[in-house]
């Protein structure tokens, strides 16, 4: 399927969703997005300055379709199907899947939710709910140099309800290779601890190679304190990568309200241990103005100082960046 019958197919999609109010009546069905686009200005990158209209830069762009139906006594039927899209060129995202973002389908209910399908992982959530003021998004973006595990595909996932202070999240990902199910698996697990202003997090992502007897590992530690003028994030990742290559990380990061104003800032500091010795830091900070409750203008800047074998770029919420600088200008819209 091309480009254009993927967006033709999703454009029948949102048509379908609001053509049949009988089915509004048994299921409540509702169409989201969100459209980003912004100025990015690169310094540092391998043939000089760049200067571009990009897409999704504090967040990436997307059309999705979200559905839940009432199975009595608490219980409920969902899904959703989630595309995204480039706003600058109007092609598909995630290398044109028409529904590369999210696509699942589960229960939910008093004993939790159960989902299966093409899913953020445990680890990736927390990263980009708790531990990243960012969110993953703007030239600050964590994943710069720290690792996402964004997305799995044919996964399990299970997420308690909150038992007192405690939940937890587990995804199991087949990877589907005949002779070896182990091969290509992916297993991400999530525990968290709140009471009061102050949430932790216990969160292991561990992913099999395909071909041979190989993962790599993410261990990350997390800490966040809410207050209502000030949220206060520490993290820490244990890394182990294909071949036994070692390294860690360490996230502090903060955000600001007041009004319809928000600051964030956050500094990283990564250590290459195995194979070979490397450090890098980033720094950034944004601006966020609310001209309402779903539209936003921002500014934001991070640099990397890239140390020995280090080559991180400084990317935003949709690219990866291609300079060790970049400058965000732009404008987000949630709908």
């Amino acid at each position: 399927m091309n480009n254009s019958a993927r967006m033709r197919l999703s454009a029948g999609l949102v048509v379908l969703s609001t053509a049949f109010p009988s089915v509004h009546a048994q299921t409540n069905i509702s169409v989201y997005g969100v459209a980003d686009a912004g100025l990015v200005l690169e310094r540092g990158t391998p043939t000089g300055n760049a200067t571009n209209i990009s897409s999704g830069v504090s967040a990436g762009n997307r059309l999705g379709i979200k559905g839940k139906e009432d199975l009595g006594d608490g219980n409920a039927a969902i899904f959703l199907l989630e595309n995204g899209y480039n706003i600058d060129t109007g092609t598909a995202g995630q290398g044109g899947l028409l529904f590369g973002r999210q696509a699942y389908v589960g229960l939910s209910g008093a004993a939790g939710t159960l989902t299966a399908g093409r899913q953020y992982s445990p680890y990736y959530k927390v990263m980009r709910d708790v531990a990243d003021p960012f969110g993953i998004g703007f030239a600050g973006n964590s994943l710069n140099i720290m690792a996402g595990n964004t997305r799995v595909n044919n996964m399990v996932e299970y997420q308690s309800p909150r038992v007192g202070d405690w939940s937890a999240d587990i995804g199991y990902g087949a990877g589907e290779i005949a002779g070896d199910s182990s091969l290509g698996s992916t297993i991400s697990t999530a525990l968290a601890y709140t009471h009061g202003i102050v949430s932790l997090y216990a969160v292991e992502h561990r992913r099999e190679q395909t071909t041979m007897k190989d993962h790599t590992s993410n261990s990350l530690f997390v800490a966040k304190v809410n207050l209502d003028t000030v949220a206060v994030s520490v993290a820490h990742a244990q890394n182990l990568g294909f071949g036994a290559a070692r390294s860690n990380d360490s996230l502090l990061g903060v955000t600001v309200p007041f009004g319809r104003h928000k600051l964030l800032g956050s500094v990283i500091v990564h250590h290459d241990r195995v194979p070979v010795s490397g450090t890098a830091q980033q720094y950034g900070i944004a601006y966020v103005y609310s001209l309402s409750k779903r539209t936003e203008l921002y500014a934001a800047y991070a640099h990397i100082n890239n140390h020995s074998a280090t080559k991180f770029t400084v990317g935003n919420g949709t690219d990866v960046g291609s300079g060790n600088t970049a400058t965000n200008l732009g404008i987000r819209h949630n709908f």
